[in-house]
């Protein structure tokens, strides 16, 4: 048996629960190689199964690690939990309030993190991905050579997932920032069919054998776009230079948001410092003043300080690192292009 469904399984018996219901998509291909195409119920108990749906079942059986068998319907997915004994249920925070509705009535159900606490951890296949993820779209951002393109921003957005794609990626892993001028101190804009304009904020990522990856570079033109730009890399810098195992995650958000607020624009900074990443671009845990996890070798997190002056513009850098000793950067491509 996988050793995460067995650490899962101690953290059931720990807290007295009976079986684990997963109907996430990532986390139903985490635990069993098979990540579903329309719905699954994954039920992780002693015999772990998974109920696919008919139109799944062929790709099921040929991925899946967990015995899968045809989903029917709610009354006899509960019939056959009940058959087992089963009266207490742990279930993912994310699980639809609809689907919850199914089943409370007949078990004692709880929230619970347990495969979300397995997903911190990359082993080093899940680096690899990573890293060959990273590798693809920064290869494809090079080749865009964006400071000699006088495109709409749509359609560099366009040609940078293309190139992603033809350099070996299944698909962009969110939906790719090109933005510029004004609307680069939005921080998730979305590309205009507008000309570039002064400064660049490119946001992309690849996916590559199911794992993302995640850069942001800023190309700055005048004196004071790049004075900003300084103050962004030297907060991006010095976040990455102090995390190490042991420290808390709020306390390097910290680090980012310190240097930042002391230059005078602290309520310029308006998101965290940066999120884990893997089968889901956004994972747990983060950099945010809030999140007070202990950092642990084996986590990969993005490092994204960033300002945005509303009306004017906005500068983030971001890298994903990988953290052992200390943080290494994924990937080779530079801050400044």
């Amino acid at each position: 048996m996988d050793f995460h469904i067995e650490n899962i399984l101690n953290d059931l018996k720990k807290d007295d629960f009976q079986a684990y219901l997963l109907t996430q998509f990532t986390n139903i291909e985490y635990i069993s190689n098979y990540k579903p195409t329309s719905f699954a119920f994954c039920i992780l108990k002693e015999e772990p199964i998974i109920y696919a749906s008919k139109m799944d079942m062929e790709i099921a059986n040929k991925n899946s690690t967990i015995d899968v068998r045809e989903y029917e319907s709610f009354d006899v997915l509960i019939g056959d939990l009940k058959k087992e004994g089963i009266k207490s249920l742990a279930i993912e925070p994310e699980l639809a309030f609809s689907t919850y509705e199914k089943f409370r009535d007949d078990f004692s159900i709880e929230s619970k993190t347990y495969v979300n606490t397995q997903r911190m951890i990359k082993d080093s296949q899940e680096i690899d991905n990573i890293q060959k993820a990273t590798e693809i779209a920064q290869r494809s951002f090079l080749e865009l050579d964006i400071l000699n393109r006088n495109d709409f921003e749509s359609v560099v957005a366009f040609d940078l997932v293309k190139s992603m794609i033809e350099n070996g990626a299944s698909r962009e892993s969110f939906d790719t920032i090109v933005t510029s001028g004004a609307n680069s101190s939005l921080p998730h804009a979305v590309p205009k069919h507008k000309s570039l304009e002064q400064p660049i904020l490119i946001d992309w990522g690849a996916i590559y054998n199911g794992y993302c990856s995640d850069n942001t570079r800023t190309m700055v033109y005048t004196e004071f776009q790049h004075e900003i730009w300084d103050i962004v890399a030297e907060a991006h810098d010095k976040a990455i230079k102090a995390i190490k195992p042991g420290l808390k995650c709020c306390e390097v958000d910290k680090v980012a948001r310190d240097i930042i607020s002391e230059y005078g624009y602290g309520d310029k900074f308006i998101h965290s410092t940066g999120h884990s990443l893997g089968l889901d671009i956004h994972e747990t845990p983060g950099f945010s003043a809030r999140d007070e996890t202990v950092i642990e070798k084996g986590m990969v997190i993005t490092v994204e300080p960033g300002i945005y002056l509303e009306g004017e513009f906005g500068v983030r850098l971001e890298d994903t690192v990988s953290i052992d000793k200390r943080a290494s950067v994924i990937g080779d491509l530079p801050l400044s292009i």
